[in-house]
């Protein structure tokens, strides 16, 4: 396993809309294990392949949905992470219900933004050896899928954001 350089903006595979992954072949495992390793050291919850520059519709994504309840209480077992590789993925079902929060991105560092998503989505994707899954996600790991598949379709959380600032220890003031 290799770490691969993220890409920034204004690098235009950011803003192009990723080719469906055909093969699934010794290479495909490769950037896959590559880009697991490249989101664990950023630190990251996920990447998408256009960010190391690759322009295939294929994610990773890895969170716990227990992570808050960590943080909050050092007593708490570690959580327990779960790690996801989407090739393909397609939203089929959203919740009415939409929720507000803030986002970044390891393509564009600096930058927090408050992005309106859907509570809760269903997704369909094939997993890293080519077999079709589907999975309910809600609330943050909701966010991060929506997220990662904006990435494959050249859009980023800016594109969305009600409002983007940079973030500092005093405060967090909206960007003009």
């Amino acid at each position: 396993m290799a770490l691969r350089q993220i890409v920034y903006l204004p690098e235009p595979v950011l803003r192009k809309k990723a080719k469906p992954v055909t093969k699934f072949d010794k290479e495909l495992q490769t950037l896959i294990d590559d880009m697991i390793e490249t989101m664990r050291e950023a630190p990251g919850v996920g990447l998408a392949a256009p960010q190391v520059n690759i322009p295939l519709q294929l994610a990773v994504i890895e969170y716990a949905e227990d992570e808050e309840e960590e943080e909050e209480n050092e007593d708490a077992p570690p959580a327990k992470k779960k790690l996801y590789v989407v090739i393909n993925p397609e939203i089929t079902k959203v919740s009415e219900e939409k929720v507000m929060g803030i986002e970044g991105c390891l393509s564009i560092p600096g930058l927090v933004g408050e992005v309106e998503r859907h509570e809760a989505i269903q997704v369909k994707a094939l997993n890293r050896h080519g077999q079709l899954f589907k999975v309910k996600v809600d609330g943050w790991m909701a966010r991060i899928f929506q997220h990662e598949i904006d990435h494959l379709h050249g859009k980023l959380f800016t594109d969305k954001a009600v409002s983007v600032w940079k973030p500092t220890d005093d405060d967090e003031t909206p960007l003009d």
